[in-house]
């Protein structure tokens, strides 16, 4: 059996990501195209002659032929999409992050309830050979029970797109907590099992939107997010994650971290680099296991894993209520952020 897949959106991360996953299986067939800049999606179409080609979502989504839809679009567009095209009956994989708010998130999630269809979310970090082995590695006890968590993503300089939609806050729902933070906060989330949130306090900084480039102008376009965000979260079996996430700041490196201590072992990813610390018999060790490189890309990996359980070989590892829960963890350290207050989930 071949699934025919319709594409929405197509600009970097559909061209760098998406399309690669999709092109790596057999079993996949993408027959249209749509983005609202129709030019955009003509290029992307133009080593598909018999592609279709749209710049309204809702014609793609009227073709009966079409099993799956691909979304890539601005985060703010996810969830009208999802929406539609579940009610459609197309299976739906989305981009990262699901939606710009928890309602929209839960709408997404209730109308793949009701659709019997499957509804995942972009989630690569999940599939690299690094987390897979500690996953594996707490999924058999040898770091205990999980109780203090840290993760983030620190960048020096790294303001992507600036003066486009992802620091228009119309359009992205935030800066780096929602750009970078959706990742690592889901990574560890899901190697501590997915524990629900409870309460979260965060502060958000915007302290380099108006700063001049080399050239000494300060670039034109809205820049109304923030550029650096921190916060705490405490989950209902009594763990908690410190986060912190930038695309500029004044720091010694750029790096993403994760890190999980356990009542049996601990362990830091950093920059993919694994790290296990533990104790035996009252002698403390640290391993660093060394991996090859992985079979797949991680991004490609979550593709044919979404493939895999449409065909139903496999059963889904992210689910929409994961991708609630996320929203409203992000949503409320903003909320938190503007409040000045620890607040209730």
């Amino acid at each position: 059996m071949t699934l025919k897949v319709g594409v929405i959106g197509t600009g970097g991360i559909f061209k760098h990501a998406h399309l690669p996953g999709w092109l790596s299986s057999s079993e996949v067939e993408i027959v249209a195209f749509c983005d609202a800049f129709k030019v955009s999606a003509e290029a992307a179409a133009k080593d598909f002659p018999d592609a279709k080609v749209y710049d309204d979502y809702k014609d793609l989504l009227d073709d009966p032929s079409i099993d799956i839809v691909g979304i890539s679009t601005p985060n703010l567009y996810h969830s009208e999409i999802a929406i539609a095209a579940l009610r459609k009956g197309k299976h739906v994989f989305c981009e990262k992050p699901d939606a710009v708010n928890p309602v929209e998130a839960q709408k997404m999630a209730d109308a793949a309830a009701e659709s019997g269809k499957l509804l995942m979310t972009m989630r690569n970090n999940r599939f690299t050979p690094e987390a897979q082995y500690i996953k594996r590695a707490i999924g058999e006890g040898r770091m205990g029970d999980l109780y203090m968590g840290r993760c983030g993503w620190i960048r020096r300089r790294g303001i992507p797109g600036r003066g486009g939609w992802f620091t228009t806050k119309e359009l992205s729902g935030g800066g780096p907590l929602i750009d970078l933070g959706v990742h690592m906060i889901d990574m560890a989330m899901w190697l501590a099992g997915n524990p629900k949130p409870v309460t979260v306090s965060g502060s958000t900084y915007r302290k380099f939107a108006d700063r001049p480039d080399t050239s000494g102008a300060v670039p034109a376009g809205t820049f109304d997010v923030e550029d650096l965000a921190a916060g705490f979260i405490r989950f209902d079996n009594g763990a908690s994650l410190q986060i912190e996430f930038s695309w500029a700041s004044n720091v010694e490196e750029e790096k993403k971290f994760l890190e999980w201590r356990g009542t049996e072992g601990g362990f830091s990813l950093v920059n993919d680099k694994l790290s296990i610390f533990g104790e035996d018999k009252g002698v403390l060790f640290d391993q660093q296991p060394q991996f090859s490189a992985a079979a797949l890309p991680q991004h490609t990996a979550n593709i044919q894993h979404f493939i895999a359980c449409v065909l139903g070989r496999e059963t889904s590892t992210i689910t929409p209520e994961h991708g609630v829960d996320m929203i409203k963890i992000l949503c409320a350290i903003y909320e938190s952020a503007e409040l000045g207050r620890e607040i209730q989930l």
